[in-house]
């Protein structure tokens, strides 16, 4: 009978990481964002997982993805899976480029940092905020991935083109020009808790901060949050707790126009795309205008509620611009099999945002790292199953319609 009980039974090894003990329970994306949502204040989650609205083009987003299912082949030898591809001219291991995301150190001290870190060890692209909460510099010195610089065009164009010259002198390989914030999108989960950046302390985000204390001595012993690239410049830097939504209303610019967009591609050295395009028509525009991709996004669905689900686009704007530039898909991405859905319509590659700050805000870069690392085995794993060999063999024939 001991000998049996030998034989069943297994102590499992005590893990001294608590980070690792975390993460060991952490099946997917959803996992990352129900710890998140436990190990975050209240106002902190819903600024990151919230959107505008009703919240209904956030939830399309992801939805569109679950209404397009597998047409999986069978026996085709496919002994290995390349899942590589080439975005505007570069290789990378698997079509994922890390969204840039404002505030990030609201998620976790090291921020941007962090997620630059994670993303070079996996060999992907990192868009910079203008919003970021770690300069340029500071996160070109974070590590040797290629770097891109995502622009909001202030009204102050003089700014602008200085934060476009910091990028090109500290390496940033591509400009993300974002066109969809001519105004601040209604983001009602901020307005019901009164919701600033940084957290303006009271009554009641003292309580919260008890409630959640690994969040909030991470963030008392870390230097003041602000938005980094506009230290010192004429618009306010965010070290005062202020509405996002009045921040942006003073300081973007609603009057940006395709004008502007020749100014821009004219001055950067770079590549340049377009962040925030929602139409064929206007995809067709960008192409003309010299955009070496055009990303298709709704911001998430934190702007305009009832605005397209870029999955649901992908497919006429690929028709229509037939290979003349990349598109990336922005908003939804929870799966390595969304991944191989977007490529199978014509995508070149993915943006995903949210997913990587669940897990930033869950359990700080090595939740990072579980995010790509789920992301690429998914995109792996999906290929193997549906008999397809590689992201350039990909099409629709893999693909049947649930709607």
């Amino acid at each position: 009978m001991l000998k049996s009980l030998r034989a069943v039974v297994r102590f499992k090894k005590f893990e001294s990481d608590p980070i690792k003990r975390r993460l060991s329970k952490v099946a997917n994306i959803e996992d990352l964002r129900n710890l998140a949502r436990r190990r975050l204040p209240s106002g902190v989650f819903d600024y990151i997982d919230g959107a505008a609205e009703d919240e209904r083009t956030y939830d399309r987003n992801e939805a569109g993805f679950a209404k397009i299912g597998f047409a999986p082949r069978v026996l085709r030898g496919n002994a290995e899976i390349d899942t590589s591809t080439t975005l505007m001219g570069k290789h990378l291991p698997v079509p994922l480029v890390l969204a840039p995301t404002g505030f990030t150190r609201i998620a976790h001290s090291q921020g941007e940092l962090a997620v630059a870190r994670s993303a070079a060890r996996a060999g992907l692209p990192y868009a910079l905020s203008t919003l970021g909460t770690r300069s340029i510099e500071e996160v070109a010195e974070a590590g040797d991935g290629d770097k891109w610089f995502q622009v909001y065009v202030w009204k102050d164009r003089g700014l602008v083109d200085e934060m476009l010259d910091r990028a090109a002198t500290a390496g940033y390989s591509t400009a993300v020009v974002t066109v969809d914030t001519a105004t601040f999108g209604r983001r009602e989960r901020d307005v019901r808790r009164g919701f600033t950046l940084p957290p303006r302390i009271g009554p009641g985000t003292i309580i919260d901060g008890i409630r959640h204390p690994g969040w909030s001595l991470d963030f008392i012993k870390a230097e003041p949050i602000m938005f980094a690239n506009v230290t010192g410049g004429s618009v306010g830097d965010g070290s005062d707790p202020v509405s996002l939504a009045e921040y942006v209303a003073d300081q973007m610019d609603p009057g940006l126009s395709w004008e502007d967009i020749d100014h821009f591609r004219e001055k950067w050295p770079g590549k340049m795309t377009i962040k925030g395009i929602q139409t064929v028509a206007d995809a067709k525009i960008a192409v003309d205008r010299g955009m070496d991709a055009v990303i298709l996004s709704n911001h998430g669905g934190r702007q305009l509620d009832d605005a397209p689900a870029p999955i649901d686009l992908l497919p006429s704007v690929a028709d229509a611009l037939g290979g003349r530039t990349d598109i990336i898909l922005d908003g939804g991405i929870r799966r390595g099999s969304d991944v191989v859905k977007a490529v199978s319509l014509g995508a070149k590659a993915c943006m995903f945002g949210r997913a990587y700050l669940y897990g930033l805000g869950a359990a700080g870069e090595q939740g990072v790292d579980f995010v790509l690392e789920h992301l690429v085995e998914g995109v792996e794993r999906t290929l193997s199953l549906i008999g397809c060999r590689s992201l350039d063999a990909l099409g629709p024939e893999y693909l049947a319609d649930f709607r």
